[in-house]
């Protein structure tokens, strides 16, 4: 492990004004967002707009890495000039997600635990050949009243996290740790921080007990919201206070940047939110985004899978990235909304 390189890798990807184009949906989500906007769910259409995505002009300026999926990762342009090469062309670090998705956790009713660690080890491998300088693993907690999470859920996910962590820096990837506690439900604000807490806790105590070096890891939280079925709505004001708080109670300050995830909510929304963070107290570690939806939904919108429509969907793409941008040099506002 070159952990200089590593640091180096991690820094940059949390880059002053800089956040992460998360495009790592698998092929089946990918598809389902596709019917929903009326494009046909083939190979080519995926590629397509994921060409659309990496070619937007400009989109360096704002994103310092994308996060692709397996099929993405071996995609091309349609001139045949390869994906990895568009991105880094761009100034684009690559980054690749390598868990293999969600399946029930026996024995724990309502819980899931992420798969993909069998075979690891020779993935990343492959995945570092083709260009990758980092790779994501996303958790998935499930808050339920006082009943979920189980201690065992929120055991197993920091285990296989710090073991795909572990791996990663073996490999020479920088590993973007994403333990998500879901917004589905109707939990309190005050719960959700309750549980993160608890949950980066578990992770971080795992990760130094498996030998990661912090110092080259990107962690990837929620924020701390309710869930989306609670009938008090927090205030942006409200859900940067409790995500700093949350924060400073459990990240060393050893990790180089926290990437936050959008977790479902609307782009005007994570951007609020996500500057009113940045208009709080300093934090120990740069603050950042690494967003898929919040990003993309009005690209995706646009585009409705016809070529006349590309421009216009990577200024939506653009306009996203910017807002963001603007957002941890607290500097977003409603007016950026403005046509």
């Amino acid at each position: 492990m070159n952990l200089q390189a590593l640091t180096g890798t991690a820094q940059a990807l949390v880059a002053p004004g800089k956040g992460l184009l998360a495009m790592d949906e698998s092929t089946g989500t990918c598809n389902r967002r596709f019917a929903a906007a009326g494009i046909a769910t083939t190979a080519e259409m995926r590629r397509a707009y994921r060409e659309l995505l990496l070619t937007a002009p400009g989109l360096g300026a704002c994103i310092s890495g994308v996060i692709l999926y397996d099929e993405t990762i071996r995609q091309a342009r349609a001139d045949g000039t390869p994906f990895v090469k568009v991105a880094q062309d761009a100034g684009l670090i690559v980054g690749i997600k390598v868990d293999t998705g969600a399946q029930d956790l026996a024995g724990h009713p309502g819980e899931k635990v992420t798969e993909g660690l069998d075979g690891l080890r020779e993935r990343l491998q492959a995945y570092a050949g083709m260009g990758a300088r980092f790779a994501k693993w996303r958790g998935v907690i499930a808050v339920d009243g006082a009943l979920l999470p189980t201690a065992t859920c929120i055991e197993a996910h920091a285990h296989a996290l710090a073991r795909y962590a572990a791996l990663c820096q073996e490999a020479g990837l920088v590993p973007v740790v994403e333990p998500e506690v879901l917004m589905d439900g109707g939990h309190t604000r005050q719960r959700c921080q309750e549980v993160t807490e608890s949950v980066l806790r578990c992770v971080f105590e795992q990760l130094v007990r498996q030998g990661v070096a912090l110092e080259a890891t990107i962690l990837k939280p929620n924020m701390v919201t309710a869930g989306l079925d609670c009938a008090v709505w927090d205030t942006a004001a409200e859900v940067a206070q409790a995500t700093l708080q949350c924060l400073r109670r459990t990240v060393p300050a050893a990790v180089p940047g926290i990437a936050f995830l959008s977790g479902g909510q609307a782009g005007e929304v994570a951007s609020h939110r996500l500057n009113e963070i940045h208009l709080g107290a300093a934090a120990p570690w740069p603050l950042s985004f690494s967003f898929a939806r919040a990003l993309q939904h009005p690209a995706l919108d646009i585009w409705a899978g016809r070529d006349a429509n590309r421009a216009a969907a990577q200024q939506a793409l653009l306009h996203r990235a910017r807002c963001n941008s603007a957002a941890l040099k607290g500097q977003y506002g409603a007016a950026m909304e403005v046509p």
